[in-house]
């Protein structure tokens, strides 16, 4: 996926770009291409983005460890604020207090806008934060030896005569 120069962007037809996808992205394993599209859309201040794509990824669930596949599918739009210093790095201090409306996307209206970038963060942030296998898993399952039948670790076998050695046991 190329990189879109913002400037050009003004120039193309209804100042839009879309870009079809199919590949692997660089950095999210997965098991097929992402497939689907990403629109830009230059609106003079800010950039309207939109993209749709889906993939199948691997994930292991949280209770069994047993691994599973399942569908991962993006549907979004995000505005993106074209700003003269977006790209610029000022000398901060390492904490800062910072307002709600300062947090957003901005990008210098001078630079690039990578669809392929946008679209594995799109991705990442679809990943399920909770990863079961089915909804009623019940988990590792332990062994069924009888409780009477206990497997002792022989580095306590010592102890275990000890402890028949003692009144009342």
């Amino acid at each position: 996926m190329d990189a879109i120069h913002i400037p050009q962007l003004t120039k193309a037809p209804e100042r839009t770009e879309e870009v079809q996808v199919k590949e692997f992205l660089p950095g999210l394993e997965t098991l097929t291409p992402v497939r689907g599209h990403v629109r830009v859309q230059h609106h003079g201040n800010y950039l309207q983005v939109s993209g749709q794509a889906e993939t199948i990824i691997t994930c292991t669930c949280n209770r069994c460890l047993q691994q599973y596949n399942q569908r991962l599918a993006v549907d979004t739009e995000e505005i993106i604020w074209l700003d003269e210093t977006a790209n610029q790095v000022d000398d901060l201090p390492l904490e800062r207090e910072v307002a709600i409306e300062d947090l957003v996307e901005t990008v210098s209206p001078d630079s690039y806008f990578y669809p392929q970038e946008w679209l594995y963060e799109q991705m990442c942030l679809e990943l399920p934060r909770r990863q079961l296998c089915e909804l009623n898993c019940p988990g590792i399952l332990g062994s069924t030896a009888d409780s009477s039948e206990k497997q002792v670790d022989n580095r306590w076998s010592g102890l275990e005569t000890l402890k028949k050695q003692l009144p009342g046991q």
